[in-house]
């Protein structure tokens, strides 16, 4: 896919109203430079990959060591879902692609795949479908990055993925 070609439509999962709005549970939209883009609801993520758990401690300056159980898929089988466009003739093209995951709050994180990716970092990073045992069908997914420290990858209420390369600054 070309930088400059609109990324595809996102697979609807859930049907809409019929002025077209979104109806039922909130989703999580996977978008960029993939070959099916995905529109998931927690419950998506929790009838179609198997779930795993994470127990995390994470401690910011102002809060304290927090501790936390969380269960959800692995990104990385998520993402290989929507299929990302990785060009194969390239041995080490995925290494170039990035995620940026936004939560509903307006916050944002940026991984690599190569930190998800069985061949270089392997972290078991968790779109959460639970949370200390409560479901958050409501809430929205939850980004768990159980290899940081401090807590700020851990996005709440996941609106959306984007995946891509980004173009390298010339000079």
């Amino acid at each position: 896919m070309s930088r400059l070609s609109p990324p595809p439509r996102p697979i609807a999962v859930h049907p809409t109203s019929p002025d077209g709005a979104p109806s039922g549970p909130r989703r999580l939209v996977i978008r960029g430079q993939l070959h099916r883009p995905l529109a998931l609801t927690v419950g998506d993520l929790r009838e179609r990959w198997a779930q795993r758990r994470a127990e995390v401690v994470f401690d910011c300056a102002t809060n304290g060591p927090q501790h936390h159980t969380f269960d959800g898929p692995l990104l990385r089988e998520v993402l290989d879902a929507a299929g990302p466009a990785f060009d194969a003739r390239r041995r080490k093209d995925r290494s170039r692609f990035l995620l940026a995951v936004t939560g509903g709050d307006g916050h944002h994180a940026v991984l690599s795949w190569a930190e998800l990716d069985a061949d270089f970092g392997d972290a078991p990073v968790l779109l959460a479908t639970a949370m200390d045992g409560r479901r958050l069908d409501e809430a929205g997914s939850q980004l768990v990055v159980p290899s940081d420290r401090c807590g700020a990858r851990y996005i709440s209420a996941i609106t959306g993925i984007w995946v891509g390369t980004c173009a390298v600054p010339e000079g």
